[in-house]
Parts: structure tokens; C-alpha cells; sequence
């Protein structure tokens, strides 16, 4: 009797999930094609002004000067826990004052452009 359990209830389960289905035709697959507008003859568009050719922008910092601040500023960070931090802040601090502090902490005296910048927070912002 249990043998017959499982394919009598296969049967009946698969006699009533046909009654709710809808029989389809095989065939390939119909799609309704998207409604078109009307093709309209555009109007050419307006000729435009060619534009002047970019030029590169200015370097930052002229070469010479860049040389010393990049100098004077690995022997001033060469001591700094965060090395890259301070060469950038030093190289900023060069650029505007055109001067580095001697030695890797301290001497602002001998700056006092370098020493007296302050960032957003009012502390130092050179190194």
C-alpha cells in the first residue's frame, strides 16, 4: 500500500496543477514592436566658434626654486615620524617664504615667514 502512496498523490498533484495552467502553443516567442515617432527633418545645427587651443598650466614652482625647497626639506624632515606629512607641508611653507628653518626641529627664528603661518586650527603649519 505504501508503495503505491507516493505515485498516486504524483499523479493527482500533477492532474491538478494542469487544470490551473493554460495550454500554449509552441512556437517562437512574439514581442510587440515599441511604437515610433515620426521622422522629422532636423535643422543642421548653427556652426560654432572654434576654441582657442589650451595652454598647459603654469608649473608651480620655478625649477630652481623647487631644487632648494625639495633640499631643504628632507634635511629638515629627516627626523619626522611622518615623513611625507612634513615634506609636503615644509615644500608649501618653502614655496610662500622662500626659506627652510635650518637644522630638523626648531631655529623658526631664522624664518619668521615660515614661523609664523598657522593652518586652520591656529597651530604651526610648517614643520
Amino acid at each position: 500500500m505504501k508503495q503505491l502512496a507516493f505515485p498516486t498523490l504524483l499523479l493527482v498533484s500533477l492532474l491538478l496543477s494542469s487544470i490551473f495552467l493554460q495550454p500554449t502553443v509552441a512556437g517562437p516567442p512574439t514581442t510587440a514592436a515599441p511604437p515610433t515617432k515620426p521622422v522629422q527633418p532636423t535643422k543642421p545645427a548653427p556652426p560654432t566658434k572654434p576654441s582657442p587651443p589650451t595652454k598647459p598650466a603654469p608649473p608651480t614652482m620655478p625649477a630652481p626654486m623647487k631644487g632648494f625647497c625639495d633640499s631643504k626639506c628632507g634635511v629638515r624632515c629627516a627626523n619626522a615620524g611622518v615623513y611625507d606629512r612634513c615634506v609636503k607641508y615644509c615644500g608649501i611653507c618653502c614655496q610662500e617664504c622662500k626659506c627652510v628653518p635650518s637644522g630638523t626641529y626648531g631655529n623658526k627664528s631664522e624664518c619668521p615667514c615660515y614661523r609664523d603661518k598657522l593652518n586652520s586650527k591656529g597651530k604651526p603649519k610648517c614643520p
